[in-house]
């Protein structure tokens, strides 16, 4: 009986499509395009954007992966969790932790660099994992990523680039959307709704779109029918609200164009639920209870902006120049943290005492409030077949600018001093195809950054340490090269090498005073600020045939001075500097038969290991808050006459155990499978969806709950979870 709603679901989907596609199978002499066909037609039409040469998909020596508009609508139909979205179309990316917090999803073992329109959304100075919840999924028209470590934006895309290309205007006029969604045991608390209006519109050069969101989650439930636990640390996405307001303005010029672009987003955590602790040695999952929060709720509230110029003939050359803000606070829950403790406020008013601590100390309710801004300046210059040559340029300088400060809520406390973060990076980059079947390209960017930081004291409990500031200064040059060679128009092999930069995490550092020697301790004077450099290396196949279609890749992705983060008994990270090695493998394989449906299948194997003794080899597994686990996806796509379309997916997470040098086991993973089904049918001039999240109501721990165990985050996976939608535009 257990399995009931999800047998009555396949045979609805399936009693749907079975006449429908015996009908079109009649029909499909008339039909002159095949899906392959179509494949082909839209890949060649795609630039990809954030390459910033703005090539088509297939002259770029990288695994790319894009998630168009057709291809989001069908995941938002069963869940709205944009990391879930990318971890069921690119498999290297971690799975979702179904969490506020993002800390410890990768893509290819390492942090990518989070984009709304080419906007950086990753704080690197501080990372508290909350870049993925910046945007409302309805804001977005579609999801480029770059697979593999690259420099082309800058710093922190080692492990590559997720890039939210927002909606345009296209004067359609107006359009609500409206959505509902909720475990199938239908529990009153558990209920999240939505809704979502937009407009466009065009006047002569001037153009508008306007959105306007708001979601409420209700309480997650695991297969078992029982409360999931909350993280009331790091941030829990149950039982929130969240708002997105969203413009975009253009006006049209000769041979150019302004585009001014405002997001803000802000999401708040109810504050109604307590977690309860688990127990990882006995099975016991962690659980809530409806108890009001003694600390603000978790929240995120960020406000994007972009003023970008293109001008399309300046001496033959596209000049593009971008403009941007970002501006973030993300608030975290609270606890009874001895990492907080400071005896200064043994008797201040207004903080709430929780327990005592291992020395007697009578501990006190706290949490922190991360704070970033950042500005930048992204100017580039294009210059296309320059001489007849068949030689393409971009080259141009970057300028970025990022102030950071963690401080505590309650006794307003400095965690993570103010540090001030400022760059400076010209690049160019080339691109020729000597031979029409050959392309080749390479690229350097130059990095100069410095970073300022004033003198400080650490927290009581990370020693009271009284540091010494400075402005220490990195400079980098990082490369790139890359060959693409068409042995037939459907036949494509590329490899390339190529180096991403960033921070490793300066915040978490900073506020460690072990990260600092007894004697002296200096922000100048500390290796453990040194930069991290990552060399990508990748070798790769595509085929794109009339009935088949596939893409396969390598990779290999070093670090000489990794960041690995090291988890203490508060739950709280630091960062440990070692050597890091990462390898793996991609695939995506795509069958179609006929004109209305598709199989496919993607991949994705991938080791790690650092350096645990530091003898310059690697000789310890990476564990699940950096590197995802071995996965496979499946899915079926169905086409129907009248306009609908279906999709069923799996997504198989393969057993992993974790090794120490010494060969002994410190962490194991449970494999678990979950199904996913969605339907999207036109009704009444709009489109209605339904989808089913974990159709078999699989019973499992999340892949980061088991492969970094904690009593206090030992979270179960949602249940089966029904949602409908409905769109129409007017």
């Amino acid at each position: 009986m257990k399995f009931a709603p999800s047998l009555l679901a396949l045979s609805v989907l399936a009693a749907i499509g079975a006449p429908v596609a015996m009908a079109q199978q009649a029909d499909a002499n008339s039909n002159t395009d095949t899906k392959a066909q179509a494949a082909q037609q839209r890949m060649e039409r795609l630039v990809i954007t954030s390459s910033r040469m703005e090539k088509p998909l297939s002259a770029i020596p990288n695994t790319v992966t894009v998630i168009d508009q057709e291809t989001l609508k069908q995941q938002l139909a069963g869940t709205r969790d944009l990391s879930s979205i990318i971890g069921n179309l690119a498999p290297s990316f971690s799975p979702s932790r179904q969490k506020m917090s993002n800390t410890g999803e990768t893509l290819r073992g390492r942090a990518p660099l989070i984009m709304i329109d080419g906007v950086p959304q990753s704080n690197p100075l501080r990372s508290g994992g909350r870049s993925g919840q910046t945007i409302d999924p309805d804001m977005i028209e579609r999801i480029e990523i770059i697979h593999g470590a690259n420099a082309m934006h800058g710093m922190g895309a080692q492990g590559g680039i997720i890039n939210y290309i927002t909606k345009k205007p296209d004067g359609s006029g107006n359009k609500i959307s409206v959505d509902v969604s909720a475990p199938t045991s239908f529990e009153s608390d558990s209920l999240s709704f939505g809704a979502n209006y937009a407009f466009s519109g065009r006047a002569d050069n001037l153009d508008i779109l306007g959105s306007v969101g708001y979601h409420s989650s209700g309480v997650y439930y695991d297969a078992n029918d029982q409360v999931i636990g909350v993280d009331t640390t790091q941030g829990e996405s149950m039982d929130s609200q969240s708002k997105d307001v969203f413009i975009k303005l253009g006006y049209d010029m000769d041979k150019s164009r302004l585009e001014l672009m405002v997001n803000h987003f802000r999401l708040d955590n109810n504050g109604d639920w307590m977690s309860q602790k688990g127990s990882v040695a006995n099975d016991i999952p962690t659980s809530a209870v409806k108890e009001s929060q003694p600390w603000e709720g978790a929240n995120n509230r960020v406000t994007t902006t972009s003023l970008s110029y293109k001008h399309f003939d300046i001496a033959g050359q596209q000049l593009e120049v971008q403009l941007f803000n970002q501006d973030f606070q993300g608030v975290y829950g609270g606890g009874c943290f001895a990492s907080f403790y400071d005896p200064e406020f043994d008797s201040a008013p207004g903080l709430t005492q929780c327990g005592s601590g291992t020395n007697g100390e009578n501990l006190y309710y706290e949490q922190s409030r991360n704070q970033s801004n950042k500005w930048g300046l992204k100017t580039s210059l294009i210059a296309n077949n320059i001489a007849d040559s068949g030689v393409d340029l971009a080259y141009g300088l970057d300028l970025f600018s990022d102030t950071t400060e963690q401080d505590l809520v309650q006794t307003g406390v400095s965690w993570v001093p103010e540090t001030r973060y400022q760059n400076i990076a010209p690049y160019a980059q080339l691109s020729l195809s000597p031979l029409e079947a050959l392309n080749l390209s390479a690229g350097i960017r130059y990095e100069y950054a410095k970073l300022k930081v004033d003198d400080y004291k650490t927290l009581w409990s990370s020693g009271d340490k009284q540091i010494t500031g400075g402005e220490p200064d990195f400079n980098q040059a990082l490369f790139n090269v890359g060959l693409s060679y068409n042995f037939t128009p459907s036949l494509r092999l590329y490899t390339s090498f190529s180096q991403g930069f960033g921070m490793a995490d300066i915040g978490r550092i900073l506020r460690d005073g072990n990260s600092f020697p007894a004697d002296n301790p200096s922000v100048e004077t500390s290796l453990s600020l040194e930069p991290v450099v990552t060399d990508n290396y990748e070798l790769g196949i595509d085929y794109q045939g009339d009935m088949f279609a596939a893409k396969v890749a390598a990779y290999h992705s070093g670090s000489d001075l990794g960041a690995r983060l090291e988890r203490n008994q508060d739950g709280f990270y630091s960062v440990k500097r070692e050597k890091t090695l990462i390898r793996g493998i991609e695939a995506s394989l795509s069958a179609y038969l006929g004109d209305d449906d598709t199989l496919g299948l993607n991949m994705a194997f991938t080791e790690g290991e650092y350096d645990s003794n530091k003898d310059g080899r690697t000789d310890t597994d990476l564990d699940g808050a950096n590197i995802a686990p071995n996965r496979i996806n499946l899915h079926w796509e169905h086409s129907f006459a009248f306009d609908a379309t279906s999709r069923i997916q799996l997504n198989y997470f393969m057993d992993r155990e974790f090794h120490k040098a010494d060969g002994s086991l410190y962490a194991e993973f449970d494999s678990y499978y979950t199904v996913d089904a969605s339907l999207s049918l036109p009704l009444y001039g709009g489109s209605l969806t339904l989808g089913l999240q974990n159709l078999l109501n699989e019973d499992y721990y999340t892949y980061y709950s088991q492969t970094v165990p904690n009593d206090t985050r030992y979270f179960k996976g949602m249940g089966r979870t029904l949602s409908l939608g409905y769109s129409r535009a007017f």
